[in-house]
């Protein structure tokens, strides 16, 4: 038998089974709790909290500590693609060289979109959060498919290709009716990332051809943005897919929660900041006091995190990659001085140093988005390319657990206590 911790409570006491992770991380098993006592336990935000036993992803926070199954996300940032990467995640081990040659090809082969859907995009006015888009097409193809029949692991494994496959072109549609261009179909004759460029940036008179670094920025970030345990996102759609909804449509819940300025919207919050700290004479050095400054209402937006509590180790592989692309696109823009300028401040100021207050990953993905050439508002559509995989994974490990239950999280009523109803002619 495993270890246990005694719970006291008013009338009794309760044995509470420990159970133990891979990685030695201990949780209390309270899922007999109410049961045997009449006790709920109380945990605004779910922060501490286990939901869910999963085989995905590892954090140690106190370490600066990522691995998706097992791998350190250093080695996959510096040896695998994304679509490698999503295979992993997804199913559980790398593939071999003709899993992934299979893999790739199904991909490909799904990357259209139903003509009818491009009806939707030109509902919307061109002002629109790209966001609320790709959201509305992701229920979209919620409805589309939700009458399939067939063998139900079959149909997963279809709809987590026709997802990969669908939403690059689905967020390349939202920029370019953003910006007013025409759509760009897909184009088989190019790979994942450079495919998604092409839809973006390209027009029917011009083609666009991406620099190589611009491609391994952009699988990088992507490979960055996979999965990060249980975060909000993530955990929306789990506890969509526990209600067995289609897997379109538990995306399209993780995109509506992705989208949130707490969430997703954090790397366009930098740039934000940063176009503040411009307009008001580019004074880094003021900004950084500032925000030391606890009478002061001014955060310093891109650094430090609720998880990482020493470094963030997606933002020591991400910052040379931003360096090298800043480089090599040698763009010219005073945020990206304003932000280089800022990150060197921060990092030998003695006050950010002892709080490990450190640039994360959304300050750099953020820079480094900017100068790819991709709008503000259009950040968190590209999380959302990245994490896609990740909500997959969660989603298929939740329905492939035999114990799985509909999520219903509990509550302490706080009130009024029973009372009458008053007609409406006595009511002061």
């Amino acid at each position: 038998m495993g270890d246990t911790v005694k719970l006291d409570y008013g009338s009794g006491s309760i044995d509470l089974s420990v159970i133990e992770g891979t990685e030695q991380e201990r949780g209390i098993d309270v899922t007999r709790l109410r049961e045997k006592t009449g006790y709920i336990t109380l945990d605004p935000g779910y922060v501490n909290t286990g939901a869910c036993l999963s085989k995905i992803t590892f954090i140690d926070g106190d370490k600066g500590i990522l691995r998706y199954r097992g791998i350190p996300i250093e080695q996959l940032a510096e040896k695998s693609s994304f679509l490698e990467t999503s295979y992993l995640v997804m199913f559980g081990k790398l593939p071999t060289t003709q899993q992934l040659e299979k893999f790739t090809r199904e991909i490909s082969s799904q990357t259209y979109l139903h003509e009818d859907l491009k009806a939707i995009f030109h509902a919307f006015t061109r002002d629109a959060h790209p966001m609320g888009v790709v959201g509305s097409v992701m229920h979209a193809l919620a409805a589309v498919y939700e009458n399939e029949s067939g063998n139900t692991e079959e149909l997963f494994y279809l709809n987590s290709v026709r997802l990969l496959a669908q939403f690059p072109t689905l967020a390349a549609f939202a920029y370019k009716r953003l910006v007013g261009q025409p759509f760009m179909y897909p184009d088989h004759k190019r790979d994942y990332c450079e495919n998604f460029l092409h839809m973006m940036f390209a027009l029917p008179t011009s083609d666009y051809q991406p620099e190589k670094e611009v491609l391994e920025a952009l699988n990088l970030l992507l490979i960055l943005h996979v999965d990060h345990e249980q975060n909000c996102s993530t955990s929306t759609v789990r506890l969509v897919a526990s209600s067995l909804a289609n897997l379109q449509a538990c995306i399209a819940a993780g995109i509506s929660a992705l989208w949130g300025s707490r969430h997703g919207g954090a790397n366009q919050e930098v740039i934000e900041m940063l176009e503040k700290i411009r307009q008001d004479g580019g004074n880094v050095q003021r900004y950084v006091e500032l925000a030391k400054d606890k009478n002061s209402s001014f955060r310093l937006m891109g650094f430090g995190h609720r998880v990482y509590k020493n470094f963030d180790p997606r933002a020591k592989i991400i910052k040379g990659a931003c360096d090298r692309l800043l480089n090599k696109l040698k763009v010219s823009d005073p945020l990206l001085d304003i932000a280089r300028e800022l990150e060197a401040a921060a990092l030998k100021d003695s006050y950010f140093i002892e709080r490990k207050l450190y640039p994360n990953v959304d300050f750099y993905s953020g820079i480094m988005y900017k100068a790819m050439g991709i709008p503000v508002n259009f950040f968190t559509v590209m999380f959302a390319l990245g994490r896609l995989p990740g909500w997959i994974a969660h989603a298929k490990e939740l329905l492939e657990d035999p114990t799985n239950k509909i999520g219903r999280p509990r509550q302490v009523y706080t009130g009024p206590a029973l009372n009458d109803y008053i007609a409406i002619g006595k009511r002061s």
